[in-house]
């Protein structure tokens, strides 16, 4: 049971960081904006989430309800957090994570993993803050084929200390995709009255709020 249960508590914790990346000044929090269109239904169409300041904080689109084509996740302050391919609503291409870092400059990268229809298959790399490589794994079908490893200070670690590292790591990058995608699916376009058979498009964003040119939102009524 602990085994089970510690990919849980990850994930939880990772959601709740997340949600704690909103902007400070938010006090009370401002609802969430989504902009996304319904077929039949269902999701259809490009996507994005925006925070209540209007940050863009998610952009991607959907075929048939599932998740398709990249989707782009920013931190609160606009700095780029993630890129993760779908196809048919799993992971499927190179996934991409970088660290925090500040608005303007190109963050550090995190990882960079290869996934082939839901799970690892073939070269993920990581690397520490300051930019030093940190692991390269090699997986199979989701499992762990071969790795190395190296300390912050360059040195590298045996084997079997290289697995352990990329195993940790690969729970602690699943926790922070499961993370995203729970966010995604609390803010999904409000499909339950698309009529059937026709394309309509939600936007839902904060109260006596309208859209600016650039898509987000500012006080003041919808101008005709």
């Amino acid at each position: 049971m602990v085994g089970r249960a510690a990919p849980l508590a990850h994930a939880l914790a990772a959601l709740a960081a997340l949600a704690m990346a909103a902007p400070a000044a938010a006090a009370p929090a401002t609802p969430w904006s989504v902009d996304g269109g319904c077929r039949d239904g269902r999701p259809q169409g490009p996507y994005q989430l925006r925070s209540g300041d209007g940050q863009l904080r998610i952009a991607g689109a959907f075929n048939e309800g599932m998740r398709t084509g990249s989707f782009i996740f920013w931190r609160a302050n606009g700095v780029r957090e993630a890129h993760v391919p779908y196809d048919n609503g799993v992971r499927n291409g190179t996934v991409a994570t970088w660290y925090e870092g500040p608005p303007g400059r190109e963050p550090v990268r995190h990882f960079e993993s290869a996934w082939r229809h839901g799970r690892r298959d073939g070269e993920t790399r990581s690397w520490y803050p300051d930019g030093h490589r940190r692991s390269q794994t090699q997986y199979a079908s989701g499992r762990i084929v071969s790795a190395l490893a190296w300390t912050q200070a360059g040195d590298a670690l045996p084997e079997p200390a290289a697995r352990e590292l990329a195993a940790r790591d690969a729970q602690a990058a699943d926790a922070e995709y499961s993370a995203r995608d729970a966010l995604i699916g609390l803010h999904l376009p409000q499909c339950a009255n698309a009529a059937r058979g026709r394309t309509i498009a939600t936007h839902h964003g904060p109260t006596g709020h309208r859209r600016d040119r650039d898509g987000g939102w500012v006080r003041g009524a919808q101008r005709a």
